[in-house]
């Protein structure tokens, strides 16, 4: 007995729960009760169970109105849609019959207007692109576009008084066209600050600064910015002296492709200083300059000692003392040390002094010889690396994009330019190096050979 009661006690534990607050407050104290309470919670879950499909069916009547509105409403669309539709045909019907009433009525006046509006475009993008636009403004940019509009709309026609004032604009274009006016702007630096700077513009070609900076006009934007590198010195000075000048002729450089790009403005900007020329060189460069660099240094240097040498021996020359200071002095002091030697030792022992001073006389002829020699060698040798990086970045990018070329092309050619600049001029300063010597050794040998041959005729006359 004990054993059935836990079993229904378990199964019935769900609908006890659910019999509310006033049955949980209450604890069955026996079977009969706790039968009881189902029994209440059954009838409480049928009573809740009929409200819910009273509830249901008269959600679905609502629903089956609803149903039949919205049909109806549809029904109604459908029928007003046909008619719009109607009305919009006729309404086109009626339309093309006005617009062949008006091209009727144009007659040759539409050419006129198709020429207008051509005009009109013209100008608006000659406006937009002039210099002039940063003196007279954007304003005869919005009459060129709306006279634009009048005549090409087909509806409203454009008025004299918006025909004579696209005239007046581009009689004032042409008038600024051909003038140098000096005015006040604001003007963009290149650290992005936005200052008010008096200005010149020269005709439709350039416009400086009060300072001589060169001025780039952005016509969509209607801004001026001072181009972040400038041309070469003496343009800026120029131009500087013109935004100061109150009068007369000034000298000026002007950009002759004008306003519409300033191609060559351009092409003088990016043109590489000499610094960047030796930088595009790269590692061989460097090499190359300082190897010229180097042989120039020791031909002055030569130079200048041969110079002091070439000195001390015309004045040996005129000397009748062998002075030790200088090679003749040292060649003559030998004969000079053995008046009584024999002609034969006599001739040796001048030789062989002669060939002891060679290499001070000499010095530096062959270093000067080897850097012209190995100065086109390293030029060829940047060629051929400058080749090397264009055919990497040509198999990397392609040859479409002529800028990833660049820097292999320029260090190929700045290369060899440096190779060919050294070793010229390291050629020429061999050559004045070497007549400077030549000239100090044959001074020595004849007069070596003048010793040799008096000598030779004071041994004969004492025999």
């Amino acid at each position: 007995m004990k054993a059935l009661a836990r079993i229904i006690t378990a199964w019935l534990g769900a609908g006890a729960i659910a019999l509310g607050a006033a049955a949980e407050e209450r604890q069955p104290q026996s079977l009969q009760q706790l039968l009881e309470f189902v029994q209440q919670g059954q009838a409480v879950d049928a009573r809740e169970a009929r409200e819910r499909e009273a509830r249901f069916v008269a959600d679905k009547a609502g629903r089956q109105a609803e149903l039949a509105r919205a049909r109806a409403l549809r029904a109604e669309q459908q029928k007003r849609s046909a008619a719009l539709e109607k009305r919009f045909e006729a309404n086109e019907r009626e339309l093309e019959k006005t617009q062949a009433r008006l091209r009727e009525r144009l007659g040759s006046l539409g050419d006129l207007l198709g020429n207008v509006t051509a005009a009109a475009g013209d100008a608006r993008a000659t406006f937009q692109a002039s210099l002039t636009g940063a003196e007279l403004g954007s304003a005869r940019v919005a009459k060129a576009d709306e006279l634009v509009s009048l005549a090409g709309s087909g509806v409203d026609l454009p008025t004299i008084e918006h025909l004579e004032a696209l005239w007046y604009e581009l009689q004032q274009e042409m008038v600024a066209s051909g003038t140098v006016t000096a005015f006040a702007t604001p003007v963009i630096r290149p650290d992005g600050n936005r200052t008010e700077t008096p200005v010149v513009r020269v005709g439709v070609f350039n416009i400086v600064s009060a300072e001589g900076k060169y001025l780039d006009y952005q016509g969509d934007k209607g801004l001026l910015t001072e181009l972040p590198r400038q041309p070469g010195g003496s343009f800026v000075d120029a131009a500087a002296g013109l935004a100061a000048a109150t009068g007369g002729v000034h000298p000026f450089g002007i950009d002759p492709t004008g306003p519409s790009g300033g191609s060559y403005l351009a092409a003088l900007i990016e043109t590489p200083t000499f610094g960047e020329r030796i930088r595009q060189g790269g590692l061989v460069g460097y090499i190359t300059m300082a190897l010229g660099l180097f042989g120039l240094i020791l031909a002055a240097y030569r130079l200048v000692v041969l110079a002091r040498m070439d000195a001390r021996v015309a004045a040996q020359l005129a000397s009748p003392r062998a002075n030790p200071d200088n090679p003749l002095g040292r060649v003559l002091a030998v004969h000079e040390n053995n008046p009584h030697m024999d002609i034969e030792t006599l001739e040796l022992k001048l030789s062989e002094a002669v060939i002891r001073e060679l290499p001070r006389i000499e010095s530096g002829l062959t270093l000067l010889k080897i850097i012209a020699t190995v100065a086109p060698l390293l030029g060829l040798l940047g060629t051929v690396t400058g080749m090397i990086v264009t055919f990497q970045a040509i198999t990397i990018f392609g040859a479409g994009d002529p800028k990833a070329m660049a820097n292999g092309i320029s260090q190929a050619l700045v290369t060899t330019v440096q190779g060919l600049c050294v070793a010229i001029p390291i050629v020429l300063a061999h050559t004045l190096v070497g007549n400077r010597a030549r000239k100090i050794t044959q001074i020595l040998e004849e007069e070596t050979t003048g010793v040799i041959a008096e000598h030779t005729r004071y041994a004969q006359g004492n025999d």
